[in-house]
């Protein structure tokens, strides 16, 4: 019933393989597969992993630095495996623990291991084990407990009328005491009352009377301050006038907002045109040639007092062995356990416990941080610490390796050299935007096409958001200031960027066609398509975008979303990668391809959203927007984003 078994090192040696009878496919494919997706990936998190028709388990043994994996058609339902695999993963290493120790000579131990006729007792053993037992046979119903039951209740009927009778005569019984218990604490209370009247100067005065002398005293009160303020004069409320605000930054002569005013000095159009140039005059024009920077954290100051922090402890713990110091936050516990000794899940729970917390407090949404302390885990089990490694400067050593492997993309997108690539086919390279409401897709593709002009290429903006009022007069405003930042007679006379629109309610897929057709033919060499934002749950939108990308098939899909964002990240990627698989017509199906993040200076070091869709779709992150202006757009710095990420 088992496809394969494999044993083999970290560093690629087969060690020992089982392959099943009438199973002709080689096992290499599979393993490969397993290899380049989850464990070069850090995401060993979950011990079962998914290739075509094959449901892969894998076991890591850090100490011996091997990896037991079994195969099997995921259309079975084999309980035994996970049981099975710790098994041979056991008596393997326990038979063989002399040699694997000697981890240099195992390139000469190549197909020495005799271990299938272990291997087939053990495999026997499970299958036997995992044999469904025989159900027993039904009950009948006078064998029941519930049978028994009724006819006890019936046989002691009578005693137990009699004693309801019982209780219902000494409920009776205690309710006329309880009556008359009642009616003499209300003789005492009233006798209490008569004294207190009698104490108070209210003789002869019953207590109803008493309070109705009262309540006449009220109204008398009422009424004398009614009249009271009655015969007081109002005072003239006097209006305060409204100032002038002051703005700041605008210099020691701040212009007067007056919309009211008729000369168009002040008024809301010339306004606004002022702060549009204002806004223009701040971009360098020319500052994004090449590619673009990458958006850092750490000041050198901050570099210097990590550096020297660091150089303080790991003096402390030369000197004592152990420190009551910490690297801070939530690396502070279990400093004390030092010495070379073998890392188990019992010494690790504390730590990665504290580090749960501490990355969904930094914005990793919930499920990713678990998976990604379930992978630290698998990694450090069984490995043998150094003399002086403490247990949280380990975890978080094998933390931040993780983190970067994440990060790093898996493929390098170089925009700019397919750009030069499709050029050369004469052909124009077309990216697609999608994402929700409101995360900015319009403004980012407006510094994308500013980036791109900088280096020279023309760009035409599909305007294909034929759902939100207003998407069109938005691209056609970035139109305009972009081409007043690089005006024709700097690309032969031809504006740099173009907007390509064809109103609202019409279909966006033909628009992005038409788009197409008319970049080919007037040479254009990037095809930027603005797409209408939709929620992850809106299957109409949803199989619109299918088919948008589906017809089209654009050179580059990326998914925008804000920075924000924690555990809905997740959501929204799964839900858009499930929705184009589902309604797209191809064997392949175009899954998201890229990310831009956007707002990313407003969330200062909690960039755990960045982790979360990386890691969900495995695919990098191109741009990150970082602010209002054309030019605020940066790539992603993966060791920048991690040494935020784990600041305390």
């Amino acid at each position: 019933m088992l496809d394969f078994f494999a044993i083999f090192s970290k560093g690629g040696i087969v060690l020992w393989y089982f392959q099943g009878a009438g199973v002709s496919e080689s096992f290499a494919g599979p393993v490969n597969a397993l290899i380049r997706s989850v464990i070069l990936q850090e995401r060993t998190g979950h011990s079962s992993f998914t290739h075509n028709a094959l449901s892969l388990k894998y076991k890591l043994d850090n100490e011996f630095e091997l990896v037991f994996v079994v195969g099997f058609q995921k259309i079975l339902t084999l309980t035994y495996v996970d049981k099975f695999l710790d098994d041979v993963h056991l008596h393997f290493r326990d038979r063989y623990k002399n040699e694997l120790e000697h981890k240099g000579d195992l390139k000469f131990l190549v197909n020495r291991f005799e271990f299938e006729d272990d291997f087939l007792r053990l495999l026997h053993e499970a299958e036997g084990e995992s044999v469904t037992k025989p159900q027993k046979e039904m009950r009948t119903y006078y064998k029941s407990q519930k049978s028994q039951k009724t006819v006890k209740s019936m046989i002691e009927t009578k005693g137990g009328d009699k004693g309801k009778e019982q209780t219902s005569k000494k409920n009776k019984n205690a309710k006329k005491e309880a009556e008359s218990g009642g009616l003499e604490q209300a003789r005492s209370g009233s006798q209490s009352v008569a004294k207190k009247t009698v104490e108070n100067g209210n003789q002869a005065l019953t207590p109803q009377e008493i309070i109705q002398r009262n309540r006449d005293k009220f109204f008398q009160k009422q009424m004398v301050g009614r009249a009271e303020k009655a015969n007081k004069s109002p005072k003239p409320q006097q209006r305060k006038k409204k100032e002038n605000r002051e703005w700041d930054m605008q210099g020691t002569n701040p212009k007067v907002l007056d919309y009211s005013r008729t000369d168009g000095i002040g008024s809301h159009n010339n306004q606004g045109q002022d702060q549009e140039v204002s806004a223009e005059s701040q971009i360098q024009v020319g500052s994004m040639k090449g590619d673009l920077r990458d958006f850092d954290y750490n000041s050198s100051e901050d570099e210097e007092e990590e550096e020297e922090e660091e150089r303080v402890v790991a003096a402390e713990v030369s000197r004592k062995g152990a420190t009551k110091g910490g690297f801070g936050g939530m690396f502070g516990m279990l400093r004390g356990l030092v010495g070379s000794k073998t890392l188990s899940q019992r010494d690790m729970e504390p730590v990665l416990e504290k580090m749960k917390d501490h990355l969904i407090a930094k914005n990793v949404a919930a499920d990713i941080a678990s998976q990604l302390c379930d992978s630290v885990a698998k990694k450090l089990e069984g490995k043998v610490m150094g003399t002086f490694t403490t247990v949280a400067s380990a975890v978080k050593q094998a933390l931040q390796d993780s983190l970067v492997h994440i990060l790093q993309p898996k493929r390098r997108v170089d925009i700019l050299r397919d750009v030069l690539e499709a050029k050369a086919q004469r052909k124009p390279f077309v990216i697609t935007f999608c994402g929700v409401n409101g995360v900015g897709k319009s403004t980012n593709l407006a510094k994308i096409s500013y980036w791109l002009i900088e280096n020279g290429f023309s760009v035409l903006i599909a305007a294909c958001d034929t759902f939100r009022a207003g998407a069109v007069e938005q691209l056609r405003t970035h139109q305009r200031r972009l081409n007043s930042l690089h005006p024709p007679e700097q690309h032969g006379g031809r504006p740099a960027v173009q907007l390509f629109e064809k109103g609202y309610g019409k279909d966006a897929a033909g628009i992005a066609m038409e788009a197409i057709t008319y970049a080919r033919n007037q040479t254009f060499d990037v095809v930027l398509v603005d797409t209408a934002g939709r929620m992850q749950d809106n299957t109409p939108l949803m199989t619109a975008l299918a088919k948008l990308i589906d017809v089209n098939t654009p050179d580059l899909v990326l998914f925008v979303g804000e920075a924000l964002v924690g555990n809905e990240a997740v959501d929204q990627l799964v839900k858009f990668n499930q929705a184009l698989a589902d309604h797209s017509k191809s064997d392949r199906p175009r899954l998201i391809d890229g990310i831009v993040l956007t707002k990313f200076d407003t969330i200062d070091d909690k960039v755990g959203a960045a982790i979360s869709m990386t890691y969900i779709t495995g695919q990098p992150i191109v741009f990150v927007g970082t602010g209002q202006t054309y030019n605020d757009l940066r790539s992603l710095n993966a060791r920048a984003v991690v040494n935020a990420l784990m600041k305390a």
